[in-house]
Formats: structure tokens, sequence, C-alpha cells
């Protein structure tokens, strides 16, 4: 395990994926790029797009008709074949289910998670707000309800099948929880996934909400006294305050525990280090009504839970509706909780903290906006920066900023650490008191990953051509963007985090420029496109005979790869006594071993360089070789159906498939080099040696095998190209047993087919 340096404890939640939709930003990074540029996705609407959504004339006129909303695009894009769904039933579904499932897809890849072959349960906790959906597109055709039926277009559309929906679509089997508390939904979703991480129910879990309000792009009614702008602005703390704005979205983080993360290698966003859900009760002026003491005590309560002093918190993502009555109850209890949360609370500084909203950026997201918040706070945490809350000029008159610890933050604001871990807090807050609390830390400093090949394989898949183009494209894209990412780490994420699809592409380099390079331009000799069937092809080994050895054959991996070093070594160990020298100073003569801590191989004479050209070393070199170098294969999880060898390869086949030992095999390998190499040389020809040869090999017990066994895998006959049993092979050879100890008749049947000279 990574050497972690971070106060937090390895019971900590760690934040390891992300995806969302939201006002402006297709992707989480555009959502982030533009926090720090400080732009306001909610957007003014014009007379004729509002027009041409349905609007009359009469309600554009009104005063009260706020002609604003933040957005999202793509609301009508669904691949809807990707998950199965028919066009009919697509058309049935709402709007927040089909975004909720693109995004659950999209934050398990952010997190390298494939469903289809991590070990783990999953579990799956979110929200999402009353669709307008079914009442404003499908309850007006009754016509299609009745043919459909109303209980499969409530599937559809009823919130209660949220996450079970994505839990069958992605297979997810841990627990599919649907979360609703009006607008901390998503953080009281976050909260719960946490809880079932420490309490073992999920090895991993999304969390998040939804929004998508239909009919879109419409604006919304202003109401005096009522938590909506009259003027499409939202300014959370601000002396002009009157309400916060409506916006769309979707959120989803992946959750593991700290320990887990590390051990699996995850790339780690940030960490939850306690986290805290309560209710105001009835202490409050009205069920709508913000309640302090409830505020206050889930506060204090997540930070007891984290272990952490409030002055260590830098920043608060606040709930920041930008009510009258909100924001001053907010920031009151956000100072309580601190002065008491203090062990200095008499000396606890003010003004050290800074605080913000996004909805000031993107409007209130309802069920939506509290990890909208969380996502802001651990991209704030992630790179070093807190963005600016807009729309502040002046403080509310109602708080007391002066003597509390907070500020409002204005500017993009670098946020260093200090040599201490960053700390960050969430609040949202729910219509009808349900509070959520969520403290967050810098993620921890890992020791660096153990070095890895030069060349590294990059794999792409797709369900459509178009996709795979789509998929190449956004690939080149990333790695323009994040020029300082490991190539080795980018591999293995294409490799074990991504599901394989029929429409593949793969490419081999060395760095990222060069990665770039090859996709940018699809150099057809570097780029390699197929589309592969829908089961995994049959995979056959072929082996070669003498002939094909070469001095230095398999250097470099021997160098860089361990696996296959070390049956190169092994081998050449066991059959070193029986050829009288160690087959690696032949292999690589004026080579040195790989590692430092390798004795050198001494450079060897000329006559002995050209002995991998005599049979006598050629036979056994030449299966060494391929022997370490399928062994190297299968460890890589390629595994053969079929084998076939031609000459020698079929010893190595033989040996691979489990008819005999390795021991075994080399001694077999030796002798028949030898045997060869006293042969008087010649053309190719075959060469039937009868037991009487190898006689006197046998009574001086050279040759020593313990047992013939049935293959294990599937060896086809060199001189017959038919697929047969050893049972098969011996029988026709006349030996009766599947399991013989050494006999001049069998090895007379063996070597017959397998001696050319």
């Amino acid at each position: 395990m990574s050497t972690v340096e971070t106060s937090a404890g390895l019971e900590a939640i760690a934040i390891i994926g992300m995806a969302g939709r939201f006002p402006g930003a297709r992707t989480v990074e555009q959502f982030w790029h533009n926090l720090c540029q400080g732009v306001e996705s909610v957007v003014p609407l014009t007379d004729d797009a509002l027009r041409t959504v349905g609007v009359d004339q009469k309600t554009l006129k009104d005063p009260n008709y706020v002609k604003a909303e933040g957005i999202i695009e793509g609301l009508d894009e669904f691949d809807a074949a990707f998950f199965g769904y028919t066009s009919r039933e697509a058309e049935l579904t709402d709007p927040q289910q089909r975004l909720f499932l693109e995004c659950a897809w999209e934050a398990l890849e952010n997190a390298a998670l494939d469903p289809e072959t991590y070990g783990g349960r999953i579990g799956v906790y979110a929200g999402a707000s009353k669709g307008g959906y079914l009442f404003y597109n499908l309850a007006s055709n009754r016509k299609l309800i009745e043919a459909v039926g109303l209980y499969q277009t409530l599937l559809g559309n009823d919130r209660d099948f949220l996450t079970t929906q994505a839990s069958y679509k992605l297979n997810l089997t841990g627990p599919s929880v649907t979360v609703q508390t009006s607008c901390s939904t998503s953080l009281v979703a976050v909260h719960l996934a946490c809880q079932s991480l420490l309490n073992g129910e999920n090895d991993a879990a999304l969390a998040g909400g939804v929004f998508i309000k239909v009919p879109h792009a419409t604006g919304y009614w202003y109401q005096p006294g009522g938590i909506h702008s009259p003027d499409g602005h939202c300014r959370a703390f601000d002396a002009h305050t009157q309400g916060t704005t409506m916006g769309s979205g979707v959120g989803l983080v992946v959750l593991k525990r700290l320990e887990d993360a590390i051990a699996d290698g995850d790339c780690i966003h940030g960490l939850i280090r306690g986290s805290a859900i309560n209710n105001d009760g009835a202490a409050k002026v009205g069920y709508t009504a913000p309640s302090l003491s409830g505020q206050a005590n889930v506060i204090a309560e997540a930070m007891a839970l984290a272990g952490v002093a409030p002055e260590t918190i830098a920043y608060v993502e606040a709930h920041g509706t930008g009510t009258v009555m909100g924001d001053p109850i907010e920031i009151a209890a956000l100072t309580q909780a601190f002065r008491q949360s203090s062990e200095t609370s008499a000396t606890l500084g003010k003004g050290f903290c800074a605080i913000g909203s996004v909805k000031t950026n993107i409007g209130h997201l309802d069920s939506a906006a509290g990890v909208a918040g969380l996502i802001k706070a651990t991209l704030a945490l992630k790179h070093q920066q807190i963005p600016p809350s807009l729309n502040f000029e002046q403080p509310n008159p109602q708080i007391d900023f002066a003597n509390s610890p907070f500020y409002v933050n204005t500017q993009l604001t670098d946020w260093p650490s200090n040599g201490t871990p960053r700390r960050a807090s969430v609040s949202s807050l729910g219509i009808g008191g349900t509070n959520a609390h969520v403290i967050l830390e810098s993620a921890p400093s890992l020791e660096p990953a153990s070095p890895s090949r030069d060349w590294q394989l990059l794999l792409l898949s797709a369900q459509t051509s178009t996709a795979l183009a789509t998929a190449t494209t956004n690939l080149v894209a990333h790695l323009k963007q994040h020029p300082d990412l490991n190539l080795a780490d980018v591999a293995h994420t294409l490799q074990r985090g991504r599901q394989s699809f029929n429409h593949r592409r793969m490419l081999v380099c060395r760095d990222l420029a060069e990665a770039v390079a090859v996709l940018a331009t699809h150099d057809p000799q570097r780029l390699f496109t197929q589309t592969v069937a829908a089961q995994s092809p049959a995979i056959a080994f072929l082996f070669p005979g003498q002939g094909t050895q070469y001095a230095g054959m398999g250097w470099e991996l021997y160098q860089t790869e361990p696996i296959f070093q070390q049956h190169i070594d092994h081998c050449c160990e066991l059959i070193q006594p029986l050829l009288g020298h160690d087959l690696r100073q032949i292999l690589y003569p004026d080579q040195h071993e790989a590692g430092s801590d390798k004795p050198a191989l001494n450079a060897q004479p000329q006559e002995l360089t050209l002995t991998i050209n005599q049979t006598l070393y050629a036979q056994s070199t030449l299966f060494i070789t391929t022997y370490a170098l399928a062994q190297l294969w299968m460890s890589w999880g390629i595994r053969p159906q079929a084998m076939l060898g031609h000459s020698i390869g079929e010893y190595v086949a033989a040996c691979l498939a489990g008819v005999f030992a390795l021991e075994d095999a080399l001694k077999l390998v030796a002798i028949r080099g030898q045997l060869m190499q006293q042969q008087p040389t010649g053309a190719m020809l075959a060469v039937y040696l009868t037991a009487e040869a190898i006689a006197p090999w046998l009574v001086e017990e050279s040759l020593s095998l313990a047992a013939v066994n049935g293959p294990e895998l599937c060896v086809v006959s060199g001189p017959t190209a038919a697929i047969a049993t050893l049972e098969q092979q011996l029988t026709a050879k006349g030996i009766e047993s599947r399991r013989l100890h050494t006999s001049h008749a069998f090895h007379s049947a063996m070597m017959e087919p397998m001696l050319d000279s």
C-alpha cells in the first residue's frame, strides 16, 4: 500500500469519479472552467425563443414572469440503443432518468470502474425532483398511455424508479436507494452512500441527484416573499438579495473507502472526512422556513464526526439561496457551529474562511443542488483554487460578517496547502428541514507509481464506428489538455476501466505526444481499427521450429519483463547441467542482465557466439525463448484454446498443454539436440530414429520422464493437422497407457514425427 500523507484515517471516503451536466457545461471540466472564469450560466431568454416553446403573449408581458433560466444542452439527445432502450421506450422516459443514466455511466468511466469486471458491489444513492415530463408531454396523450399502459409509463417517469433503473441498466448489484428530501436530496444521498460504505454494504457507490425542468427554457414566475429572484440573478449574501434562480442539472460522484481506493490505485479527487444529516423539527416559524439551531447542530456534528477543528476549514460552499431570511440564518448557524466546535472559541479568528454559493453561477438545481456544491468544492481542493461567488457587492446588513469567521470570496483565489491538508465543507438545506453537511479534505499524497514499460498499449472501443471516432477525438483532446499525464496510467485506465465493445482501435506508443500525433492523424501504419465478433475469438499459439533462432532473441523482453526473465532464468538453470553451458551467454552474447543487482553476462569468444545456430544449442534456446514468451502472454490473460508447433515447437506446445513437466521437456529437448548434432550435416529431410538409436541414453538413465499426461489444452498434430487427444496419438503409435513411465517404445514414438535436420 502507498504511503498516505494525511491526517485522515483510512475510514475516510475517497471521491474517485465525478460526472455532471450543468447550465453552460456538458462536462465537469467545463463546469470548473466556467466557475473559475466567473461565468453566470443563468441566461436571459428572448421573447422569440419563449414563443417557440409555447409561452403566450400575455405571459410574456407580465412583469412577474422572469425570462431567465439555467438551461442545459442536449436535453433531447439520448443514445437509446446503447442502454438497451427501444425508441418508443426512450420517448416515454423522463429526461431526468435519461440524463441520470448517462451521467452514471460517465461517472463510472471517470472512476475507471467497469461493473462487468469489478469484483465488488456498487450501490446507487440518488434522487430526482418531481418531473414535469409526464404531466406536460405524456398525460395529454391519453391514447398513448392506454396503449403502453399506465404502469409501464410510470416506470420511466416516477422518481421511485430512478436508481433501480440505473442499477438494472448498468448491472450494479449494491443497494439501490432513491432519496427524497427536497433541495438537500443529493447531499443526503452522498451521506447515505458514505454510511453504506463504512458499514460494508457496498464496495463502491454512485451518489447524487438530478433536476430537469420541463417545460425547459421557459423562465419562471416571481412571487413576492417567495424564494425566486425577480430579475434572474442570485445575489447570495448581498445587500440587494431577493432570492434564487432556477437551473437544471445532474451531478454524480463515485465513492470508495479510502483504503480500497489506495489499494486499487484509483485517482482520488478528494476525501469526505465526515458527514451528518438531521431535521429542524418544529423549532421554526413555519414548515418551509430555515432553523438556526437545526443547521448549527448538523454542522457541528459533521465536524465532530470528521474530527477536525473549524480553524482548519478554509472554505465553505454554502446553501446560499440568496433569500432575505435564508442567508442571514445560514451564516449565523455556521458561526455558532464553528464557535462551539472550536477548542479556543474565545479566540476563534474572524474572516479566515471563504464562503460562496454555486447558485450564483448556475441557479438552484433543486434535488441536484447539494451535489453540484460538493463537486465545486472538491474541484477547488483538487486544483488548489477557490472560484468567485458572483453578484456580491456589499454584505446583507442582516449578516454580521465582521464578527464571524467568514468572508464572501469574490475572485479566483489560490489555495496553497501550507504543508497541511486543505479542508472545505458543504451545506445543503431542504424545504421541510432536512439538513446535510459534509466535511471535505484534499486528496492524500501518494507514492508515485512504479516504473512501467517504455511502450504502452492504448485501447479504445465503442458500440458503433461513429462512437469510436468520437471516443478517439475525446481522447486526443484530453491528452492535449493534460500533458503531464502518466502514459502508463492512461493505458491502464483504458484497458481495465472501460467495457469492451465490438468496434475497436489500438496503438502502441512511447509518450503522450506520439499518442496524440497518431490518434489525430489516424496513421494507418500505427493506428489499427477492427470490428470484432460478438464473442471473443478463439486464440491459438503457433510455435516455430529450428531455423528461426538468432542471437539476442527476446533480449528487450528479458530486460523489461520480469515474468519473461524469470522463466528464461529458470529454464537455463535447469538445462545447464545437461548442456554444460549457461544458455543465457549464448542467447545474449556481449549483453548484461537486466537490473543493477544482476551480475553481468560475460562476453564469449567468437566461436561460442556462433553456437546458437548449431543444433546442439539452437533447439534448447528456441524452446526456452518461446516457452517464456508463452508464459508472459498467459500472465497477461492471453490464454490459448489450441496450440500448434513445428518441430521443436511441438515440444513447447506439449509442455504447455501439460503433457509432461518442464524439467522432463528440457531433458528431452537437450537429448534431441545432442542426437541431431551428432548426425552428418546435409539438407532438410525427415530422420527417423529407432529405439536402438537412443537406447544408450535410456540405459544410462540420462533421460527419465516421470509421466506422460493427457493434455489440458488442445494440441494440433503437426504431421496430420488433426486435433487429437494424447490417447489417440499414443494409440496410433502402439502405446496403450495414458500415463506411461520411461519406455523404449514411448521415446521412439515421441521422436519419430518431430526430428528434422
